[in-house]
């Protein structure tokens, strides 16, 4: 039993060093390239997937919840009555609760 204890912990230390080494050389090579850079370099042009989630978001519409029933629908289709949003024309005759 101790074999197998002795073992696994020596398994444990090997792969821990190597992690360590593995490590200091990506921090290495990450400072060695920040130095290697101009300072005043332009932002890079963001990704296509960036581009179309900002799209999105400017794109977006402002949803508003009816004042009858509660569901939420895009500000351009709203009905308004007695100072009140509705989602349709129907709720907006119904009486007020």
């Amino acid at each position: 039993m101790s074999r197998i204890i002795f073992w696994l912990a020596l398994v444990f230390l090997v792969i821990f060093a190597i992690r360590s080494k593995i490590r200091e050389a990506q921090k290495r090579h990450q400072q060695q390239f920040r130095q290697q850079q101009p300072p005043q370099q332009p932002a890079p042009s963001p990704s296509p997937q960036a581009r179309s989630r900002s799209q999105a978001a400017n794109d977006a519409e402002v949803m508003l919840q009816c004042a009858h029933c509660g569901i939420f629908y895009p500000a351009s289709e709203t009905v308004q009555a007695n100072g009140r949003d509705y989602c349709s024309a129907a709720h907006a005759a119904l009486p007020s609760a």
